[in-house]
């Protein structure tokens, strides 16, 4: 005679109907207990009395689904996707199946079809990865077979091979990848390193310290690189929304837009390259590991407290840094682009918003009122809502371009310095420097601003719902 096993809602239906022949109880007591009707407790007993403990095995049990997909077919899936389209994550290749092979499942079954055999998208997730690798694990621990071993061994290695090592880049300046690190640097609270680093020599080629990981730290960065080497072919980072940005409903390439640092790199002809997978970037990311053993107990022994002292001291410490651990650039040629002056690095490295002319001919930025103000340092005037595009330079200065025109801007106080009518009389300050306002050479011309501005405005730090192009006259 065969042993019979039932499952925990099957056993439970056998207990109460035994007791209740066995006893002769009461039925609607056992129809409670099992939420069902007395109707269906007496087919069941009927049911056991007939065919005893085997009535309550459901009778779906140990039969194929009626969608069951045939072991063949199975089998030629897995073949195909190994042999013929290995590289296609699982939905493409659910269409292809059905595009070139006539064979039409569901994602969700041919996902599980080359999952039951150990097979994972290329675009599986982290979770999924580490889901996989903990079941490879228990099935090694569980195993005594020698080629099982082998094989889960063979499937581990795939997994932490996803990441292989490359060669350094040929030439300085080529790839510079460029981080920022939170730790405890100095004092008691947690500031961010921004460093830069050449991948060919493993210099540092840029650090600064900021309270929080801001543009303005890759902006200071970007600005030692200029200054000290040159222009570089490639900055490499992480996918930040600092350096880059893509619209969530529209991840394709040709809708990607550019942020203040890309549409900078732009304007200097550097290519970013951007990866959310350290392993990709791993000179920045050892860099930072060797600083944070070492850097801090430096800060500490120079009594280092505020930003500003750290900044200071990484100047000299860069340099031990780099004649340490930086390779020998004797044979090692230099890619970095003629330098620049500070005066395009201040005018490139910008901060670009958009602002309207209000009804008294200023506009409003950083909860303060400017008045545009021409290069004779007399104040121009435009129709209320004329759109104006605000450049904010790396060194501070804050210049307007309205149509092809670029203006300087000049803060309105509260109150008067000087009264009119009260006080002393006194002579015009000799010392004033006349306005220098950028010709037309700079990096970024108004014609290309304000249509980057138009494209991009809802991914500045200032932006308006609606923007008004409409055409004015430049004063009253």
């Amino acid at each position: 005679m065969r042993k019979i096993e039932l499952r925990m809602n099957e056993e439970e239906k056998y207990e109460v109907i035994k007791k209740l022949v066995d006893s002769d109880g009461n039925k609607n007591r056992a129809a409670i207990k099992l939420d069902c009707s007395r109707r269906t407790v007496n087919r069941m007993i009927k049911g056991y009395k007939e065919n005893g403990k085997e009535f309550f095995i459901h009778g779906n049990r140990g039969r194929k689904p009626v969608l069951f997909i045939d072991e063949t077919i199975r089998n030629r899936i897995i073949d195909l996707y190994i042999t013929k389209y290995y590289d296609a994550n699982f939905k493409h290749f659910s269409e292809l199946l059905s595009k070139e092979e006539d064979l039409n499942y569901s994602v969700s079954a041919i996902s599980n079809i080359l999952k039951s055999n150990d097979i994972l998208s290329p675009k599986a997730r982290r979770s999924t990865k580490k889901r996989y690798k903990q079941n490879l694990k228990k099935a090694l621990e569980n195993t005594t077979s020698p080629k099982a071993k082998a094989e889960i061994n063979y499937k581990l290695l795939e997994l932490e091979q996803q990441h292989s090592r490359r060669p350094r880049c040929a030439f300085m300046g080529e790839m510079i990848q460029m981080d920022a690190s939170n730790h405890i640097w100095f004092g008691d609270t947690k500031t961010h390193l921004h460093a830069a680093i050449d991948d060919a020599t493993g210099k540092i080629v840029g650090a600064t310290f900021t309270k929080e990981e801001t543009l303005a730290g890759y902006y200071e960065v970007t600005r030692q690189i200029l200054v000290d080497y040159g222009i570089p072919y490639m900055f490499y980072t992480d996918r930040r929304t600092v350096f880059e940005y893509k619209q969530k409903k529209n991840p394709s390439i040709e809708k990607d837009t550019f942020t203040q640092f890309s549409y900078a790199c732009h304007q200097l002809g550097i290519e970013i390259k951007t990866s959310s997978i350290p392993q990709a970037k791993g000179r920045i990311e050892r860099l930072f590991n060797t600083l944070q053993s070492r850097l801090p107990i430096e800060l500490r022994l120079k009594g280092v407290t505020t930003i500003d002292q750290a900044n200071e001291f990484l100047d000299s410490y860069i340099c031990e840094f780099n004649k340490s651990f930086s390779l020998c650039n004797h044979n090692t040629k230099s890619v970095f682009d003629t330098q620049i002056n500070s005066e395009t690095i201040n005018q490139t490295l910008a901060i670009i918003s958009q602002r309207k002319v209000d009804t008294g001919h200023c506009i409003k930025y950083d909860n303060k009122h400017y008045k545009l103000v021409s290069a004779s340092g007399q104040q121009v005037c435009f129709y209320s809502k004329t759109p104006v595009t605000v450049i904010k330079t790396l060194d501070k200065r804050l210049l307007a371009g309205v149509n092809d025109d670029i203006y300087d801007l000049e803060m309105i106080p509260e109150h008067e310095r000087k009264s009119k009518y009260f006080g002393l009389r006194t002579k015009p300050d000799e010392n004033v420097k006349s306005r220098t306002i950028p010709s037309m050479k700079h990096p970024w011309k108004i014609k290309t601003i304000s249509k980057f501005v138009k494209e991009n405005i809802k991914h500045f730090d200032h932006t308006f719902d609606e923007l008004m192009y409409s055409q004015h006259d430049k004063s009253y």
